[in-house]
């Protein structure tokens, strides 16, 4: 039978850990009271063996193909104009309708804007809607009205500024801000790179991207370091892109090891045996062989505590399974007190 200490001391620890760095108050005063609910019953416990580190070695972000479905959309993906963008419209042979404001002008100052109508103004023919379509149908239909008024007209459109529809990029990145959406298809990937990239202190294993009110929760860590090219996608006018700072992304160290505290976990992913290495070591003077503990809180909607992960030591080559045993953030390592030493 495996010697656990008392649970509720675990989850003391635990929960000391995971406040640590919330100071009271001067004066304040919290009641303690010992009518509580047994919490042993809300606590799993589970053993580190070979079949939990296979386990988790499955779920382990790799290189990944871009999926059928992230390619057809990239493949279908064509801009549409929309209010606010200004165009380039070019007749040939005829650059009174060219550059109708003159040559200095650039072509964002001089193009046409769409108005909040979705239509532009165009010499000869008017006003013009163009919301909504392609740069080919509105360079179709400006051909079949100028045909009325100039011999078989030569029209090409384009867009000489995009400004009708874009992604908004906030959090650990150098330059948040609005992301503008061209006719070049925007991914994930592409949309972080145009504001400078993640920050340091940027948490890339977890970016969030909420689209018409839903979250989508991403790894830019195994996109760009480990080309798992499934947590890319194709970003959408209004979609909102925040990429979450690494501050509470850390690892709690507490028990029998040389230097107890809190390990920052940043951008990588330590094992359990890199977190204790990374504390000093067990101190063999005082800490139990027999179990090495990980405590790790359960979610909101979970009725359960906490789940305890041990790793029984007295064979030295278990920590060849605790260094593949990853850490999450806000787990707690505790080498517990041996009380017959």
């Amino acid at each position: 039978m495996r010697h656990l200490p008392p649970f509720r001391l675990l989850l003391a620890l635990a929960g000391a850990a995971w406040l640590s760095g919330c100071a009271l108050a001067p004066g304040g005063h919290m009641d303690y009271r010992t009518e509580t609910a047994p919490l042993d019953d809300l606590v799993d416990i589970e053993p580190i063996t070979p079949g939990l580190v296979a386990s988790y070695r499955n779920t382990v972000s790799r290189a990944a193909p871009m999926p059928e479905s992230l390619r057809a959309e990239l493949d279908a993906w064509t801009y549409r104009i929309g209010p606010g963008d200004v165009l380039s419209i070019i007749v040939y042979d005829h650059p009174e309708l060219t550059i109708p404001a003159g040559a200095e002008r650039s072509a964002a100052e001089s193009g046409n804007q769409v108005r909040n109508d979705g239509t532009i103004f165009y010499p000869f023919i008017g006003r013009v809607p163009v919301a909504g379509k392609t740069l080919d149908e509105v360079r179709e239909l400006i051909t079949r009205r100028l045909a009325a008024y100039i011999f078989e007209p030569q029209v090409d459109v384009g867009v000489a500024a995009f400004r009708s529809q874009k992604v908004h990029v906030s959090g650990a990145v150098e330059q948040p801000g609005p992301v503008p959406i061209t006719s070049v298809p925007l991914t994930l990937g592409d949309a972080i790179g145009q504001v400078g990239g993640a920050r340091d202190d940027a948490n890339w294993h977890e970016v969030i991207l909420t689209r018409d009110g839903e979250e989508q929760r991403l790894s830019l860590y195994a996109l760009l370091r480990q080309g798992d090219q499934a947590q890319n996608r194709l970003l959408r006018d209004g979609d909102v892109l925040h990429v979450t700072s690494a501050e509470n992304q850390a690892v709690a160290v507490m028990g029998q090891v040389q230097r107890p505290g809190n390990i920052a976990l940043g951008n990588e992913r330590l094992s359990l045996t890199d977190a204790l290495a990374r504390a000093g070591g067990i101190d063999e003077g005082t800490a139990q062989p027999s179990g090495i503990f990980v405590i790790r809180g359960q979610g909101e909607g979970s009725d359960r505590l906490a789940t305890v992960y041990q790793l029984d030591i007295r064979n030295a080559t278990a920590f060849t399974l605790g260094s593949h045993f990853p850490l999450q953030p806000q787990d707690v390592v505790y080498p517990p007190y041996s009380r017959g030493r």
